[in-house]
């Protein structure tokens, strides 16, 4: 079966003034998340990749745009399922201000319990993208072989639920998995299993570094604005 490249958008605007963008419309890459996509094709120049597929929103178009414009024999293809989690009533409002909603600390600690108001659930959303992976391993195989790399270019959540699928993992644990802004993870699948061969690779190791303020002990829901 096909291994999967997947990519999170580059640091958009959303990221670095700390908005939850959701599905909020005209969210673009900022200065540095241009840079993160036109980064991209280099990163990815020795993998034959067989499609693109991409989340409608801005900040992924944007993202893909430079490893479209190297690869020209490839069109994007638009996908929903893979689309970020509608946070409904969240979308648009300040991660600051979210901190003390009760539901937040759902979201955390028990997120196959959080449904946000106004939106969906964290289970419908690693349903349906995990079920896009699925439907589009099978046309990918059939249309190019079992060898096949193809991309997926999506949104923080969406990923480390995907993460988790693989992995067996339950939907409660996702939350311990981090993939920064125009990360590339790789997932592997097989027969009996998938395998993930790479998780959050940016080749940037800076936001390791020892920090003087602690690293905070909550997941950035979203997916964050990465290293600083």
């Amino acid at each position: 079966m096909p291994t999967l490249i997947l990519v999170r958008h580059g640091r958009s605007t959303a990221n670095t003034s700390g908005v939850l963008a959701g599905r909020t419309p005209g969210v673009a890459l900022d200065e540095r998340g241009a840079a993160q996509a036109a980064a991209l094709p280099g990163r990815l120049a020795e993998l034959p990749i067989s499609e693109i597929v991409t989340s409608p929103l801005q900040r992924c178009l944007e993202t893909v745009g430079p490893l479209l414009d190297a690869r020209p024999e490839l069109r994007p293809h638009i996908e929903e399922r893979i689309s970020e989690c509608d946070y409904g009533d969240w979308s648009g409002r300040k991660l600051a201000e979210l901190t003390d909603e009760p539901l937040m600390q759902v979201v955390q600690a028990h997120p196959t319990a959080a449904a946000f108001p106004g939106g969906e659930s964290m289970r419908a959303m690693q349903t349906r993208a995990a079920e896009a992976v699925r439907e589009w391993n099978a046309r990918v195989e059939a249309e190019h072989g079992a060898d096949a790399v193809y991309l997926m270019c999506s949104h923080g959540d969406v990923i480390k639920s995907l993460v988790a699928d693989a992995l067996g993992l339950h939907l409660d644990l996702f939350q311990r998995v981090s993939v920064e802004p125009c990360s590339i993870t790789a997932i592997r699948y097989t027969r009996l299993r998938p395998f993930l061969v790479r998780l959050g690779d940016t080749g940037d190791f800076a936001s390791l570094v020892p920090r003087e303020e602690p690293p905070s002990e909550e997941a950035a829901v979203g997916g964050g604005a990465g290293a600083p």
